[in-house]
C-alpha cells in the first residue's frame, strides 16, 4: 500500500497519525569532499524511520542533536509525508537552518504535518554541514559549496520523483529558515537550480553571508592548522596542500566536527560580521554574489515570500554570540565606512554597544537588511512579499527576548503543544500565538498552492516598500524602519 518505485528504487513507507510517511530516502550518496551522485539500491527499501544526520557537534556553540541520535557522513536523505490518496499536490521543500553546523531533518518531531493536513506533500532534507559541507577546499583539490550541491541534488530527485507520491513536480515552493533561507535565496542565483521550484520563501536569511574565493581559502588555511592541532599532527603544514589535503581525508568525522567548533569559536572575533560555515563564489556552480545577481535580474524570476523577526539579534548571546554585538566586533564594523554614515547609523540604535542596541545592530546588519536588498531588487523581475514577524509570547517580551530569531517556526509548525512551546506561554499568550501561527499557516499554504496571497498583503514594491506585519492582529505598514533603513543603505551602499 505505502510502496513507491523511485529512480534509486523500491521504498516502503508507513502510515502514521492519519498521514502517509517515507522517511530517510537517499536522494544521493558521496564520499567525503566529493559530489553528490544519485543514490540507488536493491529490493525493496525500508523507508520507516529517518536516516542518520549529517556529523555535527552534539554539545558545540549550538544544539546539536540527542546523545542517541544516529550520526553518519552517509547522511544525504530526505523525508517525504502526503495526505491519504494525494494527486497533483502543491509541494513545499524545506530546508533547516542551524548556522550550516548543526540541524537535520528529524530534529522536530511531526514537522510539516500541520501543512500537509491543508493539502500539500512536505519533503525536508538532510544536507552535508561543517567543514564537510561549507568550508571551500578547492585548493587542495575538493570540489566546493557541497552543502549547497547536496541541496541541487535533493531538488532534483524531488522533480524526477514526487508525482509519486501524489505531488507535482512543476508546482514546488522551497522554503527555509536562517541557514536554511540563506540557502533559498543562494539557490535562486545558481544556474543548476533553475527550473526546480516554481516560489520561494526565505525566513529570516543572512542572505550576503556568501564570500570570496580568496576569503574563503584564507578560512581553509585557518581550519586546516585548526584541525592539525586537534589530531596532534605537528608535522602538517598548511602551506603543503598535498599534506594537508591528507590531512582532510585521514582525519575522523569526530575530528573534523571538533575542529569546525574551535574555529566557530575563533571567528567572530577574527572576521567580525561574517560566518565561516557558508557558500562561496567559485565562478562556476555559484557564479556571483546573489545580491548581485539579484540586482541584475540574473536570479530565477521566481515570486518569493522574504522577512525577517522583529528582534533578530537578541538570540544571540551566551554560547550563541556569532553576530557584530561586541564593542570590537561594532568597531570593526564601523571601520568601514565614513565618519559620516557612522554617525547616522549609530543615531538608530541610542545606547550603542549597550546589550539590547547591540542585539539589534548586528540583527539588522545580518539579517534584516540584506534581506531588504533582495526584496527591492527582486521586486523588479517578479512578485515579493514582504513581511516582519512581531508577535511573541509574553515571557519572551519580560525577559527582553520578543520576536526574536527563529521564533515564527514555533507558529508555523504548531510547535506551541510541545513542553518548549508552553514553557514560553506560561506566563500567557500562547493561545492568541497559536491563532497567529494558523494565520501564518494559511498564508504560506496559498502561496504554495498558487503563488498568490491574500488581498490585505500588498507586493513589496522599492518605491511603497508594503510590509505585512505579523503579529496578534495583522497589518500593513509602508517603508516601516525607513530612517533606519537608509541610513544602512548609506552606510553599506555595496550590499
Amino acid at each position: 500500500m505505502h510502496e513507491r518505485q523511485t529512480t534509486g528504487g523500491a521504498i516502503l513507507g508507513v502510515e502514521r497519525r492519519g498521514l502517509h510517511m517515507w522517511r530517510g530516502i537517499p536522494y544521493a550518496s558521496a564520499g567525503r569532499f566529493e559530489l553528490p551522485r544519485p543514490a540507488s539500491w536493491g529490493g525493496v527499501r525500508d523507508a520507516s524511520a529517518f536516516g542518520p544526520v549529517a556529523p555535527q557537534d552534539r554539545e558545540g556553540q549550538f544544539i546539536g542533536p540527542a546523545k542517541g541520535v544516529p550520526m553518519a557522513e552517509d547522511c544525504l536523505t530526505l523525508n517525504v509525508i502526503a495526505p491519504p490518496d494525494a494527486a497533483g499536490l502543491p509541494v513545499m521543500v524545506f530546508v533547516h537552518g542551524g548556522a550550516y553546523s548543526v540541524g537535520s531533518s528529524r530534529e522536530v518531531r511531526h514537522l510539516g504535518e500541520g501543512l500537509v493536513r491543508s493539502g500539500v506533500v512536505f519533503v525536508n532534507l538532510n544536507y552535508r554541514l561543517g567543514a564537510l559541507g561549507y568550508l571551500d577546499f578547492s585548493r587542495y583539490g575538493f570540489a566546493s559549496n557541497l552543502g549547497l550541491r547536496d541541496q541541487v541534488a535533493a531538488l532534483q530527485w524531488v522533480r524526477d520523483n514526487i508525482r509519486a507520491f501524489g505531488g507535482d513536480p512543476d508546482n514546488v515552493t522551497l522554503f527555509g529558515e536562517s541557514a536554511g533561507g540563506n540557502a533559498v535565496t543562494t539557490l535562486m542565483t545558481v544556474p543548476s537550480a533553475r527550473g526546480l521550484f516554481a516560489r520561494a520563501i526565505a525566513q529570516s536569511p543572512p542572505p550576503n553571508a556568501i564570500y570570496s574565493p580568496e576569503v574563503a581559502a584564507e578560512w581553509a588555511e585557518e581550519y586546516v592548522e585548526v584541525l592539525s592541532q586537534v589530531v596532534d599532527n605537528s608535522s602538517t603544514e598548511s602551506s603543503a596542500d598535498d599534506q594537508a589535503g591528507h590531512l582532510l581525508l585521514s582525519a575522523t568525522a569526530e575530528q573534523l566536527v571538533k575542529a569546525t567548533t574551535r574555529m566557530q569559536l575563533l571567528n567572530p572575533d577574527r572576521w567580525p560580521g561574517t560566518i565561516c560555515l557558508s557558500p562561496v563564489i567559485d565562478g562556476e556552480f555559484l557564479p556571483e554574489r546573489p545580491l548581485d545577481a539579484f540586482k541584475h535580474g540574473r536570479a530565477h524570476p521566481v515570486p518569493l515570500i522574504i522577512g525577517t523577526n522583529d528582534r533578530e539579534g537578541s538570540l544571540f548571546t551566551g554560547r550563541l554570540d556569532i553576530l557584530a554585538t561586541t564593542p570590537h566586533r561594532i568597531r570593526s564594523i564601523f571601520a568601514k565606512t565614513r565618519k559620516k554614515s557612522r554617525k547616522a547609523l549609530k543615531a538608530q540604535y541610542p545606547g550603542l554597544p549597550a546589550k539590547r542596541p547591540a542585539a539589534d545592530f548586528g540583527g539588522d546588519f545580518a539579517f534584516w537588511f540584506p534581506s531588504i536588498k533582495v526584496a527591492e531588487r527582486h521586486a523588479h523581475y517578479a512578485r515579493v512579499y514582504f513581511y516582519r514577524f512581531d508577535s511573541a509570547p509574553r515571557l519572551l517580551k519580560v525577559l527582553g527576548i520578543d520576536a526574536t530569531h527563529g521564533l515564527e517556526l514555533f507558529a508555523l509548525f504548531d510547535r506551541m503543544d510541545g513542553w518548549f512551546g508552553r514553557a514560553m506561554g506560561v506566563l500567557g499568550g500562547r493561545l492568541s500565538f497559536k491563532r497567529v501561527g494558523e494565520r501564518m499557516q494559511r498564508r504560506w499554504l496559498r502561496f504554495a498552492t498558487d503563488g498568490t496571497v491574500d488581498d490585505d498583503w500588498p507586493k513589496y514594491t522599492p518605491r511603497k516598500r508594503r510590509t505585512l506585519i505579523i503579529d496578534v492582529v495583522d497589518r500593513v505598514e509602508e517603508d516601516p524602519r525607513g530612517e533606519r533603513r537608509r541610513a544602512w543603505q548609506e552606510f553599506v551602499p555595496h550590499v
